[in-house]
This record gives structure tokens, sequence and C-alpha cells, in this order.
């Protein structure tokens, strides 16, 4: 299991490049667990046990406000690593994780992880880049959630895609224009309103779950605000 483990860290982007004897490390200490659609990973305040990579599936990262009302922090995919915060602060986790879809993963106890780091300061410093990442991308959310109006949200949002998810103009949507809505803090109706005069101008060309940029400068406009 610990070899099946190993090549699986190793087609994680976070890992790749990493010396064999640290993917050993890290295999023999990951645990597999499947969750089904809907399964509910962990809620805002439990025990943070540890953190997971996302083998395959999909999975929901968010907050619910005392009325309900749900605010999507972000989507993890194959390949990425999530709840992987309290590894090094300890305490609970800050958000709800939900699979959205049948979901592997493999999950590192934080007391081994925090172990194996403890020992290797070099894993340590590339789990601490992959959390910067992370992290300019909450802020320009954050940035996008409270000064910027649904349509300066929505091209922030393909610009980002187009150049650190997929790096073209052409963009695979992953989740569904509910859930798109729900990350940009809108409503699928403004959502499609705005998907459309987008459309109508000849900024972006949509076909199915496939968005094209047709014009980026235009794009850069609105997400300026």
């Amino acid at each position: 299991m610990d070899d099946e483990t190993a090549s699986l860290l190793n087609q994680s982007p976070v890992f790749q490049g990493l010396p064999e004897s640290q993917i050993q490390a890290l295999a023999r200490i990951a645990e597999p667990i499947t969750y089904r659609p809907g399964d509910l990973i962990f809620s805002e305040g439990d025990d943070a046990a540890g953190f997971f990579l996302v083998i395959s599936g999909q999975v929901k990262i968010y907050k619910l406000s005392f009325e309900g009302k749900e605010q999507v922090l972000h989507f993890v995919g194959p390949g990425e690593i999530f709840a992987e915060v309290p590894v090094y602060s300890g305490g609970a986790y800050p958000a709800n994780a939900d699979a959205l879809r049948e979901t592997r993963t493999l999950f590192f106890p934080r007391r081994a992880i925090r172990r194996l780091l403890a020992n290797d300061p070099n894993l340590a410093m590339i789990m601490l880049a992959d959390l910067s990442r992370r992290l300019r991308q909450l802020t320009k959310l954050v940035e996008s959630l409270s000064l910027k109006e649904s349509p300066a949200r929505l091209a922030a949002y393909l610009l980002h895609a187009s150049e650190e998810l997929t790096h073209a103009d052409r963009i695979e949507l992953d989740v569904t224009k509910g859930q798109l809505a729900t990350l940009l803090g809108t409503t699928p109706e403004t959502l499609s309103r705005t998907l459309k005069k987008m459309t109508d101008n000849e900024v972006i060309e949509v076909q199915g779950r496939t968005i094209r940029l047709l014009d980026k400068a235009s794009l850069e406009q609105m997400a300026a605000g």
C-alpha cells in the first residue's frame, strides 16, 4: 500500500519533486478515506485531527452564518490539500468541508505530520508555500466580496482561473453555476444575467461548462471595478 500511496503523492503538485525518502515518509502515515457525495468531512469547530489530500473527486470548503447563509471559500480538487492550517496552529477546523461527489482522500494525522515537519524543515517550507498561495487566493476573494459588484467578481474569477488554474483562455467549470454563484457571493440568476451580458458584448463565449475568454483586456477592466 505504501508504494501505491507514494505514487499518488508524487502526482500531487504540492509534493512533486520531493526526494523519495520524504515521499515514503509521508506515505507511511497517510490513511486512505473515501467519502460519498454529500458526506460531511468535518464541521467548523471540530478538533483539527489532521489535513487531507484529494486523490479524486471534489470538496467544498465553506462557512455558515447564524442565519444559515452559506459562503463558499474554495473548491478543492485532485492533487490539492486542505485543512492544513491547524497542522501549524492546532485548535479547531475554521470552516466546514463537504464531499461534492465521491471523493478519495489521503488523511495525514496531525501528530504524525508534525513529527515529520519537525525533522524535515524542507518539507515544512513546501507546505508553507502552498499555504501562502491559498492565503493569497482567499485575500482576493475577501476583497472581491467586500468591495466589488457581481460582474467584477466574476471577471476576477475568470481571469484567476485562466491564469493560475488552467493557464489557457479556455476554462472548463468543474462546479455547477449554482456553486459558482455561492463562491462569488451572488445568486444563480444574477450570475446567469452577468454571463449573458458578457457573452452579448463578446467578452466571453459560453458553451455548456466551457467558457472561452475572448477579450481579456475588458475582463481586466471589469475586475478592477
